[in-house]
């Protein structure tokens, strides 16, 4: 792990309970093993199809879900042990604008209420900070009486924004921040998170499975797998170098309308398979083109192959 790393996850797994019958349960295993390093002031992605578990690992980097095992780190300490107070540095951006702002307030309140949660400031303080918050994310200062639904999409996510930096965390994880949102005004919440990052010293985590957002957004990535991190690195060498066969198919499959080169595409054949009933060794051997008898018996550890670049595959030398 990182010395200077600010959240970090150490083996960090989680496991659900599904009931089959009245008196037999299995594990669903939705996060495996994972270990993850962030980085004060980077924007690490974290990217895969639907139900990988990355939003379940998104939870769990910020004390919302207890592991299974392993342990969550923030700031070198246990984040299970530190004090609520820590609340205040770890704040998150959800996915639907919708459903995340509570309708019976007003967008005022909204953004105030986590500063009247950790004690920060007196009433006329919260009023002043709600006001500049409001001008941070390029809204006008008397919509704070209004309500939620007199706002678009792309304005309520301001307004979740603008809840998020109230404390002045150190941490946001975004998860899926703009894919309930018009494509017109993703690019605009796109580019509020970097100016904001920029300007407050933000640390991101952000959840995607939409890979030019990832490329435009992050220093780092991780792609998961069934609930497993199959690479990660720095974003231009993993797009310019994939080491892993999921990782190929995911790149393969973004759209462009021009082509420097033409780009082999990879496909992958079938569904992902249940996370109630994982295939032996790597989870990924039944949908790979490359996968060999060593594949279907031993599971890849994450190794590393060059600076910062690491990826679970047997064959990662290979497809270099």
């Amino acid at each position: 792990m990182s010395a200077d790393a600010l959240l970090e996850a150490r083996g960090v797994s989680r496991h659900f309970a599904v009931r089959e019958g009245l008196l037999r349960s299995r594990p669903l295993r939705a996060v495996d093993s994972v270990d993850l390093s962030i980085r004060s002031g980077e924007t690490l992605g974290i990217v895969g199809e639907s139900g990988c578990g990355k939003s379940t690992l998104a939870r769990l980097l910020l004390g919302l879900l207890t592991p299974s095992s392993g342990e969550v780190r923030f700031l070198g300490e246990p984040l299970a042990k530190q004090p609520k107070s820590i609340r205040k540095d770890i704040q998150i951006v959800f996915q639907d604008p919708y459903s995340s702002l509570n309708p019976r307030m007003t967008v005022g309140e909204i953004v105030e209420r986590p500063l009247i949660v950790h004690h920060l400031g007196s009433a006329a303080e919260r009023r002043q900070r709600v006001a500049e918050l409001f001008n941070w994310v390029g809204l006008p200062r008397e919509s704070v009486t209004r309500y939620p639904h007199e706002f678009s999409g792309g304005q309520r996510q301001r307004v979740a924004v603008a809840r998020a930096i109230a404390s002045r965390p150190k941490l946001i994880v975004a998860d899926e921040p703009t894919s309930a949102l018009d494509v017109s005004v993703q690019a605009k919440v796109l580019n509020l998170l970097k100016d904001l990052q920029d300007a407050l010293g933000l640390t991101y985590v952000l959840i995607s499975h939409d890979m030019r957002v990832v490329r435009h957004m992050c220093d780092r990535i991780a792609v998961m797998y069934l609930g497993r991190i199959v690479e990660q690195g720095p974003t231009e060498d993993v797009f310019q170098n994939p080491r892993h066969p999921y990782t190929r198919a995911l790149l393969g499959a973004v759209p462009s309308m021009q082509r420097r080169r033409q780009r082999v595409r990879f496909a992958v054949e079938g569904e992902p398979p249940s996370p109630l009933s994982p295939p032996s060794g790597c989870h990924f051997h039944p949908r790979c083109a490359w996968a060999v008898e060593q594949c279907r018996l031993t599971s890849p550890t994450l190794r590393p192959l060059a600076a910062d670049h690491l990826a679970a595959c047997h064959l990662a030398e290979e497809l270099s």
